[in-house]
C-alpha cells in the first residue's frame, strides 16, 4: 500500500492533469474502437503497451485470457467475459475484439499440469478456484494442444467468426518457445472461436462487420505478435512486418 499511495502522489503531480484533459475530451461521447481481453498477470499492461488512451478501448483481464464458450451458460449464469462482449460489441457497436495471451502465463502453466488426472480431478477442483476455472474454460484449448501430440509442424485447425469459416494454425514454427508457451498461444487462437459461439453477435459476424483478433506477447524480449491468417502464424510486429500486417487487416478487418 505504501507503494501505492506514493505512486498517486506522483500521478497527482506528473500526470493528473493531462489526464483529466482527456477525460473531459471523452465524458460526453466515449468512441471506444475495440475490446481488448488479456490476461490478469501483472505484468501485462495493455495500455501501456498499445500506447492507448483514455477512452480507445474496453479491457478485460483474468486469469489466462479466457472468454467462456456460450455453452457454459444456462438462463442467468454468465460471467463478465460475455457481458463485455454485449456492452462492446452490442451497446457500443466497436468493430474489433482482441485477445493477447502472453508467455510465462502462470495460467497456462497451470493448465499443463491439468493435463494429469490427479491435478484435475473433483477433488482438486473443489479446493482450487483456478483449477475449477481453468478445467471448465482452458480444457478446449488444453485437448486441441495435446491432439498434435508434440508434433508441431501439423496445422492446428480453429473456427472462427462462424462455423464454416475456419483458420489453420503453425504454432511456433521455428520451436523458439517452450511447450507451455507454446499452449498459450493454442488458448488464445481457441478464444476467438469461443467468441464466436455467441448468438447475439452471430448477424455482424456473418456480415463482416465485426472481427476478432489475437495478439501475443514475450514478456522477457518486449515483442508483441499479431497472428495472421495469411501466413497462418504469429507474426513479430516490428519495422519489417508492419506495413504487411496492416495491409492484411484493412484488406480483411476494415
Amino acid at each position: 500500500m505504501d507503494r501505492i499511495l506514493r505512486g498517486i502522489m506522483r500521478y497527482r503531480v506528473l500526470d493528473r492533469a493531462t489526464m483529466v484533459k482527456q477525460f473531459q475530451q471523452v465524458k460526453d461521447n466515449p468512441v471506444p474502437k475495440a475490446i481488448f481481453y488479456t490476461c490478469m498477470d501483472s505484468r501485462m499492461i495493455p495500455t501501456r503497451f498499445t500506447e492507448t488512451c483514455v477512452g480507445d478501448m474496453f479491457v478485460i483481464r483474468n486469469a489466462g485470457n479466457l472468454i467462456p464458450h456460450s455453452r457454459h451458460f444456462v438462463d442467468e449464469m454468465t460471467s463478465c467475459e460475455p457481458a463485455g462482449l454485449e456492452l462492446s460489441c452490442i451497446v457500443n457497436d466497436i468493430k474489433h475484439v482482441i485477445v493477447c495471451g502472453h508467455s510465462d502465463c502462470k495460467a497456462m502453466n497451470l493448465l499443463y499440469k491439468l493435463k494429469s488426472a490427479d491435478e484435475s480431478n473433483l477433488e482438486q477442483r473443489r479446493i482450487s478456484p483456478l483449477k475449477s476455472w481453468l478445467c471448465a474454460h482452458g480444457k478446449s484449448s488444453l485437448n486441441k494442444f495435446l491432439d498434435v501430440k508434440g508434433d508441431f509442424n501439423k496445422p492446428i485447425l480453429f473456427s472462427a467468426e462462424t462455423p464454416q469459416r475456419k483458420f489453420v494454425a503453425y504454432i511456433d514454427p521455428e520451436n523458439q518457445f517452450c511447450i507451455e508457451d507454446k499452449l498459450s498461444q493454442v488458448n488464445t487462437l481457441q478464444q476467438l472461436q469461443n467468441i464466436a459461439s455467441y448468438g447475439m453477435l452471430k448477424k455482424r459476424l456473418e456480415k463482416h462487420d465485426l472481427h476478432i483478433h489475437a495478439l501475443w506477447f514475450d514478456i522477457y524480449t518486449g515483442d508483441i505478435y499479431y497472428f495472421s491468417r495469411r501466413a497462418k502464424r504469429f507474426l513479430i510486429i516490428d519495422e519489417a512486418s508492419y506495413e504487411v500486417i496492416l495491409a492484411e487487416i484493412r484488406r480483411y478487418y476494415s
